[in-house]
């Protein structure tokens, strides 16, 4: 199968770059490109991609706008947020709007593309070089109200799952979880696949949203791994 993409940045030469790397390989399809959120929004309109690479810093309308509608409006392309080492403060709004990941603007080539085929395979994706700074961000704006709303969907989860969710919210990867809890790989997925229906998410990435908004994991528990 091939992925579709859609790329958006303000920034011609950011443009040609991702073209570059992602042209080179044989089941990803660059479909078109955006300068602005605006412009973006009526692309993904017409083209309908699997992925939107979607910066931040733009004129008319910014990435986080843009990403918030794509998300409502467009569910099936699936966003990930292409961010600096300066742009923590919109981490948590990015977020909260549902997207799939982020990624930096200068992580390799291979990242890009890893990211692409993740995402469009229905995971969800943090930069390891960001993130502990995205959990941060994330938990220095808290929204309070949801505390309370998902104690529900918490208690819906097995002792077991409530430690997987724990350990992906810490950054860990299938691998790390299922060597910690002593489980195999095979067996992580499926409590991770459970977890995200149980909690009514469609990512990983959301998934540790929810652990950190309803006060399951809290700042300064978490380790240096990538949760991907």
């Amino acid at each position: 199968m091939t992925i579709s993409v859609a790329l958006v940045d303000d920034e011609a030469m950011i443009r040609v770059g991702l073209r570059m790397v992602l042209s080179g390989e044989s089941d990803i399809r660059v479909v078109g490109e955006a300068a602005d959120g605006v412009e973006a929004l009526d692309l993904v309109a017409r083209t309908r991609p699997d992925v939107v690479l979607i910066d931040v810093r733009m004129p008319r309308m910014d990435g986080l706008e843009a990403a918030r509608r794509l998300v409502r409006e467009h569910p099936d392309s699936k966003v990930i947020v292409l961010t600096t080492f300066d742009e923590d403060e919109h981490v948590a709004s990015a977020l909260r709007a549902g997207v799939s990941g982020f990624l930096l603007k200068v992580a390799p080539p291979e990242h890009l593309i890893e990211a692409v085929r993740t995402v469009a395979a229905g995971g969800g994706l943090l930069d390891p070089a960001v993130t502990l700074r995205v959990i941060a961000a994330f938990a220095a704006q808290p929204d309070p109200s949801q505390v309370t709303s998902r104690a529900a969907e918490l208690e819906s989860l097995t002792t077991r799952e409530t430690d997987v969710l724990k350990l992906l919210a810490q950054g860990l990867t299938n691998t790390q979880i299922a060597t910690r809890l002593y489980l195999g790989e095979a067996t992580v997925k499926t409590h991770l696949s459970r977890i995200l229906m149980k909690l009514n998410v469609t990512t990983r990435v959301q998934a540790v949203v929810f652990a950190y908004e309803s006060g399951l994991v809290r700042p300064g528990t978490g380790t240096t791994g990538f949760p991907g």
